[in-house]
Parts: structure tokens; sequence; C-alpha cells
């Protein structure tokens, strides 16, 4: 068949061999990929940051049907990412924004749309101030171009109706958001109002009222969203 040729994002790279480097990419046309770069690690003329954390280009391999694990063989940068090593914080938020594509997204099956906001969520990561907003926005917005994301306008259970200005309760278990009586009859966290009204805004690819949030319902998206994902 002939090779694949397509937009790319390095989502994870691991050393194979004395010469060569696996690469886990996410692809515009492909959803995520296995590649093998063969003599990446001897030679860095062949591919030099191609084979770096977050890199971007357009990449073509050889396509083996029934197989998990592709050749690379070219990927042209137009995009290297280097700020995202430049502190802890953007290349931790960078590291979970990949590590949620490659959990949630499948092979052939992703929307290009996933792809455009993996890689809008990597640049914002790299240039916002705020670099923990930034990742917790980019993840979200990942989820919801995936379709990936939690029932927050009703009940998941009764599926009455929530009001935007109510606390409610979040269940990662049930999907989504519970009303009080159902949440009394199970493990679920408090949601503010204002964290869901943000977090329907990131999922809709909105930033919504970041600067409004305080600590409290900033904090509530962070860790519903470590839930759910895991």
């Amino acid at each position: 068949m002939p090779p694949v040729v397509t937009e790319a994002i390095v989502l994870h790279a691991f050393n194979y061999s004395e010469s060569s480097r696996i690469l886990r990419l996410a692809t515009r046309e492909a959803g995520v990929q296995s590649v093998m770069a063969r003599g990446a690690r001897a030679s860095q003329r062949r591919f030099g940051s191609a084979v770096d954390l977050f890199a971007e280009g357009e990449v073509q391999y050889e396509a083996r049907p029934g197989r998990d694990l592709h050749t690379l063989s070219r990927f042209d940068v137009v995009r290297s990412r280097v700020a995202l090593g430049t502190s802890l914080d953007r290349f931790e938020g960078a590291s979970a924004l990949a590590e949620v594509m490659l959990r949630v997204a499948a092979e052939d099956e992703t929307p290009a749309t996933a792809f455009d906001a993996l890689r809008a969520g990597l640049d914002s990561i790299a240039s916002d101030r705020d670099a923990m907003v930034a990742s917790i926005r980019a993840i979200w917005q990942l989820l919801g171009a995936i379709g990936f994301t939690p029932a927050l306008e009703a009940c998941v259970q009764c599926d009455s109706e929530l009001g935007p200005d109510l606390d409610v309760s979040f269940s990662a278990e049930a999907g989504g958001v519970l009303c009080a009586d159902c949440a009394s009859r199970t493990s679920a966290r408090r949601l503010p109002a204002g964290a869901r009204q943000q977090i329907a805004a990131w999922l809709q690819g909105s930033e919504g009222a970041e600067d409004d949030m305080d600590v409290l319902t900033g904090a509530a998206p962070r860790r519903l969203l470590r839930l759910f994902v895991h």
C-alpha cells in the first residue's frame, strides 16, 4: 500500500535497540499511531529534532496492514516547542495533555478536531502566563473535541435538569453530575456552580471566565479532571 503522509505531533518517544527510536504520534488523519525511526539514535542527520517530545510536522510512514508498529521514513519538523522544556509546570502540563490523547484517542477514528485541540493546547501551555490553568483548559478542550465528555446539565441517573447556578455533585463513575437525591445514594464530589460553568465553557472550546475563578472553584476542575480521566 502507498505510504501515509499526514501532519503529526510526537506524544511519546523511547529508545529501541542501539540505533532506533519508537515514537507515538498523534496524526490528523489516522489518530494515534506508533512508528519506528530507524537510525534516529545513531545519527541526528536523518530525523534531527523530529524525535523530540511535542515536535510537530509532516510525516511519511510505511503502514503495515495488521501491525501496530509502522516504519517512519520522513518527518519534516515545522514546530519543535522548546518552550515546553523551560519550566517544570509547562513540561508536566504538556505531558499530561499528551497522556490524555494517548489514553482516549483511537486509531483511525479520532476526529481531526482532536488534533487541532492538541496543537492549540500545547501552544497555549508553552505561551500562557499560568501554565497550570492552560494545561487544565487544554485537557478539557481536548476531551470535548474527542467527544469524551461528562454530562453537566442534567442528572445522569434521573435526568432531572440542574440549573447552571446550582452547586451539584459529580460522579466520575456515573459520567457526570447528580441531583441531591441521587447523590445521597452514591459517592460523589461537590461541584461548585462556577466550576461547572467553567468546565462547560472549556468543553465547548472557549476560555470562559478563567480570570474570575477563585481558589476553590479553580481547584475543582483539576480534581474532577483527574477523577474523570483515570
